[in-house]
């Protein structure tokens, strides 16, 4: 479970960005149009110039940084080696049998099955359906194929020709469609077309761990801006030297979650900090948070397990710090969750805040409880959103950016924190194999239970 107390600090603006972008992948081509500027929560940023105000005073909680961990070298498997895999034969035909099993069912007892028996059966039938298309293509297709190398055989020059053409023809769709079957083996998560609320906060290094801190939020920020994402802060809280200390944004887009949700865990720097005289190199942390933010149909929450306080907000900011009763504090008695808010001089508008943060710890924490029943046995803990791991290192001295789960580095550190590219070929790789830990399990639960 993820639990953050807050205290009651400045108040900030509240910013919305708003992002737009064209992006064409292996030829990269990215034109990008980026507007920031304070404005009522909720509504749209139509300012041409970039601008945010960040200010806050909401201390930072230091995290052990566990060290010891090894790093393992992660292969992705390529399509035609999973395809060579018994196991993977077996489950498809599997799939084959029950859905001809259902279909059988349906056809022969029509008359005497009653409606909720009907309903199941037809359920299963048309979920399993688009999976025994493919596959029943894919034994089209390669039939075609063994059919086009016997006519290889022959002498005839123009039909030789012919014959290889519809080879490669036909390789390229077997390809496509034994992507498409293992895209379909691959269960959807419940959360993965979730928005989700961001939250950084400095670890151990001090105000170097805050300056880390800044830049990685900033490169969340950049990387909402390269998929056109938006990002409304909701709250920073800025130390002396223009680091922060903790910050917290919403992020709405298309696969928002689905793409960040790998982010979440302990990050560490290892450079020569600005405040270092002698040249020494420092390691510092600092933690990310990625909470799903659900709707309200799929997870809600009962009033009367909520306490609601308000009080004055304390720190700099105006007259209304000390006369108004503006600040929010909300408290889910069950499980002793606290979210606060203080940043708008409307109490409803911090309460409406404090719920969005309150809501998201909740529903991440209940996630998390089914992500890790499930992935136990895992030795590579990809996306389980644990806050004490670190899973990630950038060595400014090496130039090199090396996530830990998967033993996968990348060159280029300033290029990384730019939040385009390289951060999205870093998750993609995460990604790929959290999709192929999951397929793998699925075949060994079917192996186990035959």
């Amino acid at each position: 479970m993820l639990l953050s107390t807050f205290k009651f600090g400045t108040s900030v603006e509240m910013a919305v960005v708003c992002f737009s972008k064209r992006l064409q992948f292996l030829n990269v081509t990215l034109f990008r149009t980026i507007t920031t500027h304070p404005v009522i929560r909720g509504s749209v940023c139509r300012c041409p110039a970039i601008h945010r105000t960040v200010n806050s005073t909401i201390p930072h909680t230091q995290r052990a940084l566990h060290t010891s961990q090894s790093v393992m070298v992660a292969k992705i498997l390529s399509v035609e080696e999973i395809f060579n895999k018994k196991s993977l034969h077996d489950y498809l035909r599997r799939k084959e049998m029950e859905y001809n099993s259902w279909l059988d069912s349906i056809s022969s007892e029509k008359q005497t099955l009653d409606d909720e028996d009907m309903k199941i059966k037809r359920t299963n039938l048309s979920a399993l359906g688009p999976l025994v298309q493919k596959i029943k293509e894919l034994g089209r297709k390669q039939k075609e194929l063994e059919d086009t190398q016997d006519l290889l055989k022959d002498n005839d020059p123009e039909l030789h020709e012919l014959a290889e053409s519809e080879k490669e023809a036909c390789l390229a769709a077997i390809q496509d469609l034994k992507q498409k079957i293992l895209s379909l083996l691959i269960p959807e998560e419940e959360s993965d077309m979730s928005d989700l609320v961001l939250e950084v906060t400095a670890g151990v290094g001090g105000q170097e761990a805050m300056l880390f801190t800044a830049e990685i939020f900033d490169m969340y920020h950049n990387f909402a801006a390269f998929h056109g994402w938006c990002f409304e802060i909701l709250g920073v809280m800025s130390s002396e030297l223009g680091g922060v200390r903790h910050a917290a944004a919403s992020i709405s887009g298309p696969l928002s979650y689905k793409k960040l949700k790998f982010e979440a865990g302990v990050h560490r720097v290892q450079r020569v900090p600005k405040t270092e005289s002698k040249g020494r190199i420092h390691t510092s942390t600092m933690t990310v948070a990625i909470l799903p933010q659900p709707t309200e149909i799929s997870f809600t929450i009962n009033p009367k397990d909520l306490r609601i306080e308000t009080k004055r907000a304390s720190g700099a900011g105006g007259q209304h710090v000390n006369t108004t009763d503006s600040a929010v504090r909300i408290v889910h008695l069950p499980t002793g969750t606290v979210a606060e808010c203080q940043q708008e001089r409307s109490q409803i508008k911090n309460k409406e805040t404090a719920m969005t943060l309150l809501r998201a710890k909740l529903y991440s924490a209940r996630l998390e409880e089914e992500t890790s029943k499930r992935y136990q046995a895992r030795k590579l803990q990809i996306g389980t959103k644990g806050r004490s791991e670190k899973i990630r290192t950038y060595n400014f001295s090496q130039d090199r950016i090396t996530d830990h789960r998967i033993g996968k580095t990348i060159h280029d550190v300033h290029g990384f924190l730019q939040g385009e590219e390289l951060l999205e070929e870093m998750i993609v790789f995460l990604q790929q194999f959290s999709e192929q830990e999951s397929l793998m399990d699925i075949l060994k639960d079917n192996d186990q239970n035959q």
